[in-house]
């Protein structure tokens, strides 16, 4: 479980006994995308059972194992949250399998986006006193009373309903917390484990399945003496009489009593595969029934309101209505198709950075529009992968210092839907006006998703601009209808989709090789805009 603080845990990998990010290399994002995107018709495993007949949808590199299978929608089309995450609650004595348990269910599961929460990283600060006592293996960690459940609580409910939440990280050998916490987001599945994971009746609540790993306790004692001499620094003779006063003692009062509230007991832990293979196929069976189909309700949609007021479309000047006919003639040569789209973006961006909030500053009596260091609103530029990124040279250009983030939304060839892939955000993004940036929007289902996203990180619905160079009516009125306070600004707004869902007359394929390009393009002949 590993997380930079400008980068956030999104995946599991299936098959891989640890967590791993899915990051680019560098903050440029100039590492190619196309490893990102999973095979088309690329199989799906179904249950434990049928692990090794199938290649699961990973990419393997030097330092990290990718998951390539992305997050589908969470949200209806209104832009509300109409799913909350499967939290999976694993309970059991100190070292009796409940971590290899959980490992097991996310192999067999191969469903994206799963998170695996432990009951350790909430251990409560401990006073000066209490840390005296842990340094002799006096303080009891075995006791309800360890534990920061009103902090536990409020994470684990964020989570379920989507939102982005910040982890403690605790040190079991200094017995603090560390100073910067690990920023989790994203979960269809959450699989929740420790050993009070059943002592608070706020925390059931909140779990969907629960699950009792059951040991022997002779079995239990030499993991843990394996565990916490090779882990934690400590040495046997402190071990085993933390064992005998806290931590046998626990279980008998505190946690044994409580498998009679779990749904399922499972023995001899993450060997007990049968137990794996129905508590899998009883996840999937509950995922299967929260499944939505987002774009097909925007693309079935009857729009017949006017077009919104949030709605701002570039000024169709002489030299706009130029770069439009231009752009969109198939003849155009891709140098110059990159030209005077570049010039085009600058002309947008220009514009969309007039609605951000500013002074009035009257030097000498001369009164104009300012925004000074100390009073300007702090921007960052978040591009849509992969075409949005084609806009962030011209959003550098007059924005200096710019922080610019980015989402991968990829829709699936089997479903139609869009996909959350990827995802890396600024540090602190909650607080910031965020322009949205990608080159087209048809029927707004992946800008809705980026959005969302913004939302679930906290982001003011009023401080989001959608910024395109081109957008479908309907894009318009589903993003407008589904968040009816974040700005819409683009230079033009074309009426109609074709069969594939893309604008027509459209503008052409803007992403490949993270570059603008014309091949394969759909722009007529002579397009001047309508």
């Amino acid at each position: 479980r590993e997380a930079t603080q400008t980068h956030e845990i999104s995946m599991v990998s299936p098959g891989c006994p640890l967590f791993s990010t899915l990051g680019l290399s560098n903050g440029s994002g100039e590492d190619s995308l196309d490893r990102l995107l999973p095979p088309a018709g690329a199989p799906r495993r179904k249950s434990a059972t049928s692990l090794s007949k199938t290649e699961p949808p990973l990419l393997r590199t030097g330092t990290r194992t990718i998951y390539t299978a992305g997050r589908p929608p969470w949200y209806d089309e209104h832009g509300a949250q109409s799913k909350e995450a499967f939290v999976i609650g694993l309970c059991g004595g100190s070292a009796s399998g409940k971590t290899t348990v959980a490992n097991k269910i996310i192999e067999a599961l191969d469903v994206p986006w799963v998170v695996l929460l432990s009951m350790d990283s909430f251990y409560k600060v401990l006073s000066p006193e209490e840390q005296a006592l842990a340094a002799k293996n006096d303080y009891n960690f075995d006791h309800p009373g360890a534990f920061d459940f009103e902090l536990l609580v409020s994470t684990l409910r964020k989570l379920k309903q989507g939102k982005s939440v910040k982890i403690p990280v605790y040190d079991f050998t200094t017995h603090r917390r560390h100073k910067d916490w690990k920023n989790v987001y994203g979960a269809s599945v959450i699989i929740f484990e420790g050993i009070m994971s059943f002592a608070d009746k706020e925390l059931l609540q909140l779990l969907d399945m629960k699950i009792f790993v059951d040991a022997d306790s002779d079995i239990r004692l030499v993991r843990r003496l394996r565990r916490d001499i090779t882990e934690r620094g400590r040495d046997i003779e402190g071990v085993i009489k933390q064992y005998n006063k806290f931590v046998k003692p626990a279980f008998e009062q505190y946690i044994e009593p409580t498998m009679r509230l779990a749904d399922i007991v499972v023995p001899r832990g993450g060997g007990n595969m049968v137990a794996i293979d129905l508590i899998v196929q009883h996840v999937h069976s509950q995922l299967e029934e929260r499944e939505l189909s987002v774009r097909a309700l925007l693309a079935s949609a009857q729009q017949t309101q006017p077009l919104p007021q949030t709605l701002s479309v570039l000024e169709s000047t002489p030299q706009v209505r130029g770069l439009h006919t231009i752009i969109r003639n198939k003849e155009t040569s891709r140098d110059e198709f990159i030209f005077y789209s570049k010039r085009l973006m600058r002309l947008l961006i220009e514009h969309a950075l007039t609605f951000l909030p500013s002074q009035v500053i009257c030097p000498q009596g001369f009164c104009h529009h300012a925004r000074s260091a100390a009073s300007s609103p702090q921007i960052t530029g978040v591009s849509i992968l992969r075409a949005g990124e084609t806009m962030e040279p011209a959003l550098r250009a007059v924005c200096k210092d710019v922080r610019i983030g980015k989402i991968l939304i990829q829709t699936n060839l089997d479903s139609g839907e869009p996909e959350l892939h990827y995802l890396r955000l600024p540090k602190d993004i909650s607080e910031d006006h965020v322009i949205l940036m990608d080159s087209t929007v048809s029927t707004g289902a992946a800008a809705m998703m980026a959005v969302r996203v913004l939302l679930d990180h906290e982001v003011q619905e009023d401080k989001i601009m959608l910024v395109s160079l081109l957008m479908a009516e309907l894009g318009v009125h589903s993003v407008a209808y589904a968040f009816p306070k974040v700005k819409i600004i683009t230079t033009a707004v074309d009426k109609g989709l074709d069969d594939f869902l893309h604008v027509i007359p459209g503008i052409g394929n803007f992403a490949k090789d993270q570059t603008l390009d014309c091949s394969e393009s759909k722009r007529v002949a002579g397009g001047d805009i309508v």
